[in-house]
């Protein structure tokens, strides 16, 4: 099965021979393609609507995968039974639904080894609530797929990090990694702020003066972030500021 540039990012990350546990799968595809490619000895495939779950299982049987694929209608975690899995997908909901899952499936804490994540907004405060919470981020990426940005990560149990705004903000290891597709994000992200700053301009300025200098900071923020980009070697991102 061919994935997306997204999910095979996402499926990228899951440990080659751990037992996989794909929450909100949809139709299935991180699962089959583990699975079938011989990444991973089995999965279960969990949604909360039967909809996308009845479709999920006729990929499933369409691929041969039903002895070692399953499908169970789930709310997150909650129809997930203890050792059944080693690795557990969340990708392509919102920071909130992610925290929550997580938060309501603690028990799971002890037997689960790894959690790859991919939310889709919210993102600074999933990476707030892992450090709090226990996690380690071991491993971050971010990819572009069809013109938008994703960020993901794999978190394991580990100890408390210290962090720093733009670590939070934009990635601790894509930071130290100077990874170049969160180059072009932030190139982005100055764009934008720089639009939203020349609207202003045109304002009443008594009226949005905060908001202005919220925004020119955070330019300056990311530029200095750049810079430390385009220099070479290594440099720690908490002293840029």
């Amino acid at each position: 099965m061919e994935l997306s540039v997204r999910l095979q990012a996402v499926a990228d990350m899951v440990t080659i021979g751990s037992r996989v546990v794909d929450v909100g799968t949809d139709h299935a595809y991180i699962p089959i393609y583990l699975v079938e490619c011989g990444r991973n000895p089995s999965a279960i495939a969990m949604d909360v609507n039967r909809g996308p779950l009845e479709k999920a299982k006729e990929n499933i049987a369409l691929h041969g995968l039903e002895d070692k694929i399953e499908t169970r209608l789930s709310d997150g975690l909650k129809q997930l039974h203890s050792g059944e899995g080693e690795s557990v997908v969340i990708a392509g909901m919102g920071g909130g639904l992610v925290i929550k899952i997580m938060e309501e499936g603690a028990l799971h804490k002890e037997n689960i080894k790894e959690w790859i994540l991919q939310p889709q907004s919210e993102i600074r405060k999933v990476r707030q609530y892992l450090n709090e919470k226990g996690y380690f981020i071991i491993e971050e990426n971010i990819v572009i797929d069809e013109g938008k940005f994703y960020p993901m990560m794999r978190v394991i149990k580990g100890n408390r990090e210290e962090y720093t705004q733009e670590e939070l903000d934009y990635g601790k290891r894509l930071l130290e990694q100077k990874n170049p597709i969160l180059e072009k994000f932030l190139k982005k992200e100055i764009c934008v702020k720089e639009e939203i700053y020349d609207k202003l301009q045109h304002t009443d300025r008594k009226r949005v003066a905060n908001r202005i200098e919220e925004i020119e900071k955070e330019i300056q923020k990311i530029h200095k972030i750049l810079r430390v980009f385009k220099k070479g070697g290594k440099r720690c991102f908490a002293k840029i500021l």
